[in-house]
């Protein structure tokens, strides 16, 4: 049905939707230290944005807040910045495979 390069590319595409924020792909791909620290990654950019976020605790939750009295912190724009630089990376390795599954010899 499908040759030896289009499985391992709809294998690896597979893998990188499915586990891109725990570093599957990278695990998968033999790269241990490259899958370990997209995990640390990730996990920094998720836990800074939950830290950062002004829509957290027990005040924004029972209603304290006011929506015009919260203060976004400035240094939210780091996260959210390599957040959206991941994900161009994570997007261009999609269309890389995707690339590497149309161009499949006989």
């Amino acid at each position: 049905m499908f040759r030896k390069e289009e499985k391992q590319a709809l294998t690896r595409l597979a893998v990188l939707s499915v586990g891109w924020g725990l570093g599957l792909d990278r695990f998968y791909e033999g790269k241990i230290r490259d899958g370990f620290l997209s995990l640390i990654g990730w996990g920094l950019i998720f836990g800074s944005l939950m830290i950062l976020s002004p829509c957290h605790g027990y005040d924004y939750a029972a209603g304290g807040k006011d929506m015009a009295t919260i203060t976004v912190d400035r240094l939210i724009v780091v996260p959210l910045s390599l957040g959206i630089y991941g994900a161009i990376l994570v997007l261009r390795k999609g269309f890389r495979l995707l690339r590497q599954f149309e161009t499949a010899e006989d």
